[in-house]
């Protein structure tokens, strides 16, 4: 691992997560780069406004990285550790949630590289604070980060381990977004939504209303990606169990964009989602 100040990492993909992470990784000395070959406009406006190098293609920014972190949708995964292939020797993280068996198959592709799984748990809004599990033989080397203010716990020596316990924190925190959508949209309709959070709140404490209001506007602006990822959750826990309540989260999100059509903007308020749904209903 380079001394401080000499890393060379670079992103693939570039989206919230990868925003979030260079822009406090670059104040640390660290030199972060991105490729913008084929990604969208989005992407592009994140990495021009966080002042990361961009390289006009994928080989240029791989040569030029000790460390990449692959932050892409799920569907993704694989194909761009495809694209990165043999030629990488250096530390390769997957920090993309997906099941175990997706990273194992992202890491064939990989044969040189010192592969780490990785999963971000919790939200990247926390920037380099954000808790960081990894597994692996060469998980150590992705927690050097650490001096850089990164908050990276290394939790065993397989790969599977770290993306396996993303699935499981998934399966959790999706189903309840699922569930919490269901029923306030129920309450809404019925016109006692602000009384049910009231009631709800007694029980679950103060920070429910916010958590709440978070939990279904994202539900609603991030519902494409959840249903990718829940597709893995569903795949990683069919090993295991018949995971009845995950694949009907999986369904939920699927069918979500169906029932709230586009939505370009995170709304700041539940009830946009739940007006958005009733006049897709007219």
């Amino acid at each position: 691992m380079p001394q401080k100040n000499q890393i060379k990492l670079g992103f693939l993909g570039f989206g919230e997560v990868a925003s979030t992470l260079s822009e406090g990784l670059l104040v640390q000395g660290v030199e972060v780069s991105t490729c913008l070959e084929g990604r969208s406009q989005r992407s592009v406006e994140l990495a021009k406004s966080t002042g990361v190098n961009i390289f006009d293609s994928l080989t240029e920014l791989v040569e030029s990285s000790d460390i990449l972190l692959s932050a892409v949708v799920p569907s993704e995964a694989v194909s761009v550790a495809k694209k990165v292939g043999a030629g990488f020797e250096g530390v390769y993280v997957d920090l993309n949630n997906v099941s175990p068996g997706t990273v194992k198959e992202a890491f064939s592709h990989i044969p040189n590289g010192k592969t780490v799984d990785g999963a971000i748990m919790g939200g990247i809004k926390n920037g380099l604070g954000t808790p960081i599990v990894a597994s692996g033989e060469f998980a150590e080397d992705f927690a050097e980060l650490n001096q850089y203010g990164m908050n990276i716990e290394v939790i065993g020596p397989e790969p599977g381990q770290a993306s396996g316990l993303k699935m499981l924190r998934s399966a959790y925190t999706k189903g309840v977004s699922a569930l919490l959508f269901e029923a306030f949209y129920a309450a809404y309709e019925m016109g006692v939504d602000e009384t049910l959070s009231r009631y709800l709140t007694l029980s679950e404490g103060s920070h429910f209303p916010a958590s709440a209001n978070s939990r279904l506007t994202s539900s609603a602006y991030h519902s494409q990606r959840r249903a990718q990822e829940m597709d893995e959750v569903v795949k990683f826990l069919t090993e295991y169990e018949d995971p009845l309540i995950t694949r009907a989260t999986s369904e939920f999100f699927h069918s979500l964009p169906d029932k709230t059509g586009t939505i370009s903007k995170k709304p700041a308020d539940y009830r946009d989602v739940f007006r958005k749904i009733d006049k897709k209903r007219v």
